[in-house]
């Protein structure tokens, strides 16, 4: 066994790193044998995990429709979901209400 007293910094530290990259590769195998037993049980009962988990399989978010242009640029847009643009902001302190910014359709 190695004795960690006499290691440099440097030595434990990369002995740290691979302990922590084993801890996370035994990890990941563990979950991923468990999610293939659970599979299993439940194609056995007729099931899918999804149906059982009251997930859809292969359901995505769909990509939003761009909403707001920026009127410096009006390539650059936005869909209205997730956080504003520094330009929508900027261009909303400047006295511009939302609906100056809507793409015309």
């Amino acid at each position: 066994m190695t004795d960690l007293n006499e290691m440099s910094l440097a030595e434990l530290k990369a002995l740290q790193k691979d302990v922590l990259r084993a801890i996370d590769s035994f990890e990941k195998r563990r979950k991923a044998q468990a999610v293939s037993a659970l599979e299993n049980a439940a194609k056995e009962m007729g099931f899918s995990l999804a149906e059982l988990l009251g997930q859809q399989a292969g359901r995505r978010r769909s990509v939003a429709m761009p909403k707001y242009a920026n009127p410096a640029d009006p390539s650059d847009t936005w869909s209205g979901r997730g956080r504003q643009p520094h330009w929508f902001r900027d261009a909303l302190a400047a006295g511009r209400s939302e609906r100056d910014l809507l793409i015309n359709t």
